[in-house]
């Protein structure tokens, strides 16, 4: 009960003389129309109210779904990225120096070539021993540098490393599908064929 009320109620307070009972009278609530439709007007308000928070709320939930999904999709992509140019990198390092090889290959050729030549007299023969030094020190460079020579004389013909240029009948003592002689060596970077050894196969 309010301050008011009260003071309302002491304000009527009736004594009677010969009960000397004392009786409480209170003001009576108010039921008018107005007041009820009041009532309803607030009711309706809150209603309304809660209801434009909810959409308010849904719809900020699904701009922050929207926005959580592209930035976990811009992430992906940016991983992705990055896993992309690791490789590159890794690949572009592990055959770093192809350009070069392939470059230098022409020189063992012909240090190769002349190699093959017979010298009898002391002149040519200090020459050729000069010439072997170099192409030796030639293939150690290359074999620091992953640089290998492909094996091709006596086995079995692989298409991959070897590229057929002349074929031979079997002869006593040699296997069909194998490499006889070799017109020029093949080589290989790590795993890589830099050059198909170019050979002659029996069939």
């Amino acid at each position: 009960m309010t301050e008011q009320n009260e003071s309302k109620a002491q304000e009527n307070l009736q004594t009677d003389g010969d009960s000397k009972k004392t009786v409480k009278i209170f003001p009576k609530k108010d039921t008018s129309p107005k007041k009820e439709a009041s009532k309803k007007d607030n009711t309706a308000s809150q209603q309304k109210e809660k209801t434009d928070y909810h959409e308010l709320y849904a719809q900020l939930q699904s701009k922050y779904d929207a926005l959580e999904d592209k930035y976990l999709r811009a992430e992906a992509e940016m991983a992705n990225m990055n896993t992309r140019f690791k490789k590159e990198q890794e690949r572009l390092l592990k055959y770093d120096g192809q350009g070069l090889a392939k470059e230098v290959l022409p020189v063992i050729d012909n240090l190769d070539r002349a190699l093959k030549f017979e010298v009898t007299d002391d002149a040519s023969k200090q020459l050729k021993h000069g010439i072997e030094l170099v192409y030796q020190d030639m293939e150690k460079a290359l074999t620091a540098n992953h640089v290998t020579k492909i094996k091709a004389l006596g086995q079995e013909f692989d298409p991959v490393i070897h590229q057929a240029v002349k074929t031979v009948p079997v002869e006593d003592g040699q296997k069909a599908e194998t490499v006889v002689e070799v017109f020029q060596d093949g080589y290989m970077l790590k795993d890589r064929v830099l050059r198909p050894a170019m050979v002659v196969v029996a069939q």
